[in-house]
């Protein structure tokens, strides 16, 4: 088996949260996760699943921008953010706070962003995606090939 451990997470995949707030982890990402996860509250009102390599480099931003004057951004990234291992089935569970946070009932999409993991709700996700979807089309924000 080749140690997946560090490879960029990729992907979208949909999932339900089950009646404890669970969800089950691709395969994939499960082999690229490890045994240790955090999870945590987004800007983009998704929750992240982060190693804790990357996890330490976030709170190392978020903690840069405390030091800024946004302190209750720390306090409510830091006040969430909670261990989140998948359990032996590959379920990871999601605390309440941070299900009601990200508007978690049951249809999820797990979505892979290179150096960590999002979780959104079904509907919001769409929302996000077809609005990145069309910038991507428009060439916003990346240069356009000339002819």
């Amino acid at each position: 088996m080749v140690d997946r451990r560090g490879a960029p997470f990729l992907g979208e995949y949909q999932h339900a949260l089950d009646a404890k707030g669970r969800f089950i982890l691709p395969a994939r990402f499960r082999e690229q996760l490890g045994d240790v996860a955090y999870v945590t509250s987004e800007e983009d009102g998704c929750l992240a699943l982060w190693r804790p390599e990357e996890f330490d480099v976030k709170a190392a931003e978020i903690r840069d921008r405390a030091r800024q004057g946004e302190r209750n951004v720390q306090r409510a990234f830091f006040a969430g953010a909670m261990e989140a291992s998948p359990d032996r089935q590959g379920r990871v569970a999601i605390p309440q706070g941070l299900r009601e946070f990200a508007g978690l009932e049951r249809d999820v999409v797990v979505v892979g962003l290179y150096d960590h993991i999002e979780i959104w709700d079904a509907a919001a996700w769409r929302r996000t995606k077809q609005v990145g979807e069309e910038r991507l089309a428009a060439g916003d924000g990346a240069s356009a090939p000339t002819s």
